[in-house]
């Protein structure tokens, strides 16, 4: 079994207004986080506005992200469809471009049954050879992973890891006990890792870690210390910044942090809309609140 764990940021994606990536802005983020302390790096997750993004913008975004990275953390890779054949090309694709792991995210438009699910997910395993992070998040997901699912999919070599963003910890307390054997447990946002951690998760991916990299490495060091007071208190100072996403929309939320922060990542993909100049300022002083 592989050995992801800490803060995987979910990266943004620095578009400019032709489709092209904003690759400078993107390599300066990789080396900011970097050398604020994550342990790896997810382009194309939520925060990534993967659902926007055509086939070559995916991919040159981890061309890019795999390429700063140069090792220094492994970079996991989202990949996401309604189709088994098209997301098992792009995750053979992304090995080939050298990603550590990938993110498999199942998109639907017909409702799928549990075998269905099962069967998505089996195939892009079954198509590379590195390790598969399962996704679910029910709150944008038409589908859900059960527990059921989730044990026959452990039972394939290279799932080895969960990232669950329900928020639903109940949910994970028989993945952790009874599956703890075969698979990883990543939290998300910045609302509950430190609870998950109590479960025995190995880490977080999440879009916030985007703009507060640093908080987030401390808040995983308190829990692997199992300094759980400490890190309860820390984790409250961070709420302030998960309200703001879920506030105003996670891409637009991170994206603008980041264009206050000084990285011109640019503006969400439309139809997302960017914050107005009082959701900015609004912002600015939770960020400035949650820095000191």
């Amino acid at each position: 079994m592989s050995d992801f764990c800490g803060v995987f940021p979910y990266l943004v994606s620095p578009m400019n207004t032709d489709g092209t990536v904003r690759e400078a802005v993107l390599r300066d983020l990789v080396d900011h986080l970097i050398d604020k302390g994550v342990h790896g790096l997810t382009p194309l997750g939520s925060t990534g506005e993967f659902a926007y993004l055509t086939w070559p913008q995916r991919k040159r975004i981890v061309e890019i992200v795999v390429d700063a990275a140069r090792g220094r953390v492994p970079v996991i890779a989202g990949v996401s469809h309604a189709a088994s054949a098209e997301a098992s090309r792009q995750a053979r694709e992304f090995e080939e471009l050298g990603v550590d792991g990938i993110l498999a995210v199942l998109e639907t438009y017909f409702p799928l049954k549990e075998p269905q699910i099962f069967d998505y997910f089996a195939a892009i395993a079954h198509s590379v050879q590195c390790p598969v992070a399962l996704y679910t998040n029910p709150s944008f997901q038409a589908t859900e992973l059960s527990f059921d699912v989730v044990s026959k999919l452990a039972d394939i070599p290279n799932i080895e890891y969960i990232k669950d963003a329900s928020g639903n910890t109940g949910k994970l307390l028989p993945i952790a006990t009874k599956l703890n054997h075969k698979i990883k447990i990543f939290s998300a946002s910045a609302h509950i890792p430190l609870f998950v951690m109590m479960l025995g998760a190995v880490g977080w991916m999440a879009g916030p870690a985007c703009i507060i990299p640093a908080q987030s490495v401390k808040l995983y060091n308190l829990a692997r210390e199992k300094k759980w007071d400490e890190g309860m208190e820390y984790q409250k100072k961070l709420w302030d910044i998960n309200m703001s996403f879920q506030k105003y929309s996670l891409a637009p939320c991170i994206k603008a942090a980041l264009e206050i922060q000084g990285f011109a990542v640019g503006d969400p993909i439309p139809p997302l809309r960017p914050l107005g100049a009082q959701e900015k300022e609004e912002l600015k002083q939770i960020m400035q609140k949650v820095s000191l």
